[in-house]
C-alpha cells in the first residue's frame, strides 16, 4: 500500500541517483550545480532533537511511521543506528536525554532565525543545530505550526551565513530544482530533479510543490533551491511504500512558509480565520444535474450553528465559488482563503444557490488553536408516514417538525430503505433527502411525485444529509 509519510529520520542506506549531462550543446564543459551548492551549503544545518523519557527507556528504537511498525528492513537499520544499551551500562534514569532522531533546516537570517518542518522538533524538549562548519548550537523553539508543518528555531549567533529567499509563484514545472539536508543522517547531501507538479493538494492544508529530487528521511526541513540559489520551498513529504525515496516528493512553497514564519516570530503562533462550514468538491456529475457551467467551487456540506457562515446567510448545498473577489476552483482552495484572512475583516462571497448567483457578506471569525469540529450528531430514524418505493429506489417517510426543528431543517425527508439506484449511489437508512435536483422536499408524497416524473434517460441530483454534513448525490433512475 502506498502511503503518504512524514520524512522522519529513522534508517541508514545506500542510495543512487542520475546526474546532469556533462557537457552542454555545443559541448563545453558545465559545473552542474556546483557553484550553487557551494554558495547554499553552508547556510543548511542538521537539526539533532532529545526528549527527557522515564527509566527503563533505554535503548528504545525510535517510533515509526504508521504502517512501517512491521517493517523488517527498517528495523534492521534501526537498530544499527540506535544501538541497544549494552549490559552494564545501567538504565537511564528518570529525565535522561533520549535521542529522537535527525532532520534539516536552514538559516533565514544573520542573527540565527532557522526554519524546519513541525515534525522534525514536535515533542522535543532540547534542540541541537549544528551547522555546516561543525559548529554545534543550543536551539530555543520560538514557534510551530501544525497546519502547515513550519517551525521556527533561534540560535545565539552573528554574522551567520542565510540563505536567499525566492518567489514560489514564479517555479515552472519542468525547471531544474536542488534539495539539500541530511537523508539518514547524512549532513550535507545534494540531490537535484525537476518540478513535477505545482499546487499539489494531497489532503493537506497547503499546496505543494512536487518534485522528482531525490528526498528521504531526515531531509524534513531543509530548503528546496532554484537554479539562482534561492529558497523556493522547505522539504517536508514524500510519496513512497517503504519509507524511502519513490520518485516523488513534496515541499512547502516558501512564500506559504515565510508568511508563518513572519507570525511566529511576531505572535509565537499564527493567527487564522475561520467562517464554520464544512466543504467537498463539486464534480462534473454533480455540476451537470445542477446547472452549473462547470466543475469547482465548494460545495457546503456543513454550516455551524451561531457561526460567521451562518450570521451571513450561507445555506447547506450552497456552492461558495468566490470568496473576497477570489475564485475557488477546487474545496481544499476555501481553508487556505479563509485562513490567510486576517479575523474580523468583512469579506464577500459568490454563491450559487438553486440556479442562480448570490452574493453574501460575511466577517471572518478567529481559529481558535485548540479548536476542533463539532461532534457529529448521529441521526436518528424517526417513525413518520407510510414510505414506499419510487424511481430512484428509495423508501421515504416524513420528518415531524419538531425533529427538524431540532435537527435546524425547513424541510427534507428521511430515507427509510435505499435500493436499485440509491443504493448503487451510496445512500442509506438514516439519510435525510433535502432537495430533488434543486427543488427543496417537504414530504414523502411530493418526493414520490417528483421522483414519478423524473427523465429515466439522465442523471439527476439529491441533496442528501447524513449526520452533520450534506452532499450532492448523483443518481440516475432505474429504467
Amino acid at each position: 500500500m502506498r502511503k503518504l509519510l512524514f520524512i522522519l529520520p529513522l534508517v541508514v542506506a545506500v542510495l543512487t541517483g542520475g546526474g546532469l549531462p556533462a557537457a552542454n550543446a555545443q559541448g563545453r564543459d558545465v559545473s552542474g550545480f556546483a557553484d550553487l551548492v557551494e554558495k547554499a551549503s553552508p547556510t543548511v544545518v542538521n537539526i539533532r532533537t532529545t526528549a527527557r523519557g522515564p527509566s527503563g527507556q533505554a535503548g528504545m528504537l525510535p517510533q515509526l511511521p504508521e504502517g512501517l511498525q512491521d517493517n523488517e528492513q527498517l528495523q534492521e537499520f534501526l537498530r544499527r543506528f540506535f544501538p541497544p544499551r549494552q549490559p552494564g551500562q545501567g538504565p537511564r534514569g528518570e529525565g535522561q536525554e533520549i535521542p529522537r532522531g535527525v532532520g534539516s533546516g536552514f538559516i533565514i537570517s544573520a542573527n540565527g532565525f532557522v526554519v524546519t518542518n513541525h515534525h522534525v522538533i514536535n515533542g522535543a524538549d532540547e534542540i541541537y543545530v549544528t551547522l555546516a562548519d561543525k559548529r554545534e548550537f543550543k536551539g530555543k523553539l520560538i514557534g510551530s505550526d501544525l497546519r502547515t508543518d513550519i517551525a521556527l528555531v533561534r540560535i545565539e549567533g552573528t554574522g551567520l551565513p542565510h540563505a536567499t529567499i525566492g518567489d514560489s509563484t514564479r517555479l515552472r514545472v519542468g525547471e531544474w530544482v536542488v534539495a539539500i539536508g541530511s537523508p539518514f543522517g547524512l549532513d550535507n547531501t545534494v540531490t537535484a530533479g525537476i518540478v513535477s507538479a505545482k499546487g499539489r493538494d494531497t489532503g493537506d492544508y497547503l499546496p505543494f510543490i512536487q518534485t522528482d529530487a531525490a528526498v528521504n528521511p531526515g531531509n524534513s526541513g531543509g530548503p528546496l533551491l532554484n537554479t539562482r540559489g534561492e529558497v523556493v520551498g522547505v522539504n517536508s513529504q514524500i510519496y513512497s511504500r517503504t519509507g524511502g525515496f519513490m520518485g516523488i516528493s513534496f515541499s512547502i512553497p516558501i512564500d506559504e512558509a515565510m508568511r508563518v514564519v513572519e507570525q511566529l516570530k511576531t505572535n509565537g503562533r499564527v493567527v487564522r480565520g475561520r467562517i464554520g462550514v464544512g466543504i467537498a468538491d463539486v464534480t462534473r456529475e454533480v455540476a451537470e444535474p445542477l446547472g452549473l457551467p462547470r466543475a469547482g467551487g465548494a460545495l457546503v456540506r456543513s454550516v455551524e450553528s451561531g457561526g460567521p457562515a451562518e450570521r451571513a446567510g450561507l445555506e447547506v448545498g450552497d456552492i461558495i465559488q468566490r470568496f473576497d473577489g477570489k475564485p475557488i476552483d477546487k474545496a481544499s482552495d476555501l481553508p487556505r482563503m479563509v485562513g490567510d484572512t486576517r479575523p474580523g475583516s468583512k469579506v464577500a462571497l459568490q454563491v450559487w444557490r438553486k440556479g442562480s448567483i448570490r452574493d453574501l457578506q460575511l466577517t471572518v471569525a478567529e481559529l481558535q488553536p485548540d479548536q476542533s469540529p463539532r461532534a457529529r450528531a448521529q441521526q436518528e430514524s424517526q417513525p413518520g408516514a407510510a414510505a414506499r418505493a419510487n424511481a430512484l429506489g428509495l423508501a421515504v417517510t416524513d420528518i415531524p417538525a419538531e425533529r427538524r426543528a431540532q435537527l435546524g431543517i425547513r424541510n427534507g425527508v428521511l430515507v427509510e430503505a435505499a435500493d436499485g439506484p440509491a443504493a448503487r449511489a451510496g445512500l442509506r437508512q438514516g439519510d435525510i433527502v433535502l432537495s430533488l435536483d434543486n427543488q427543496d422536499v417537504g414530504s414523502a408524497a411530493q418526493f414520490n411525485e417528483l421522483s414519478g416524473k423524473l427523465d429515466r434517460s439522465r442523471t439527476h441530483v439529491l441533496l442528501v444529509r447524513r449526520g452533520d454534513s450534506a452532499a450532492f448525490v448523483p443518481i440516475k433512475p432505474s429504467e
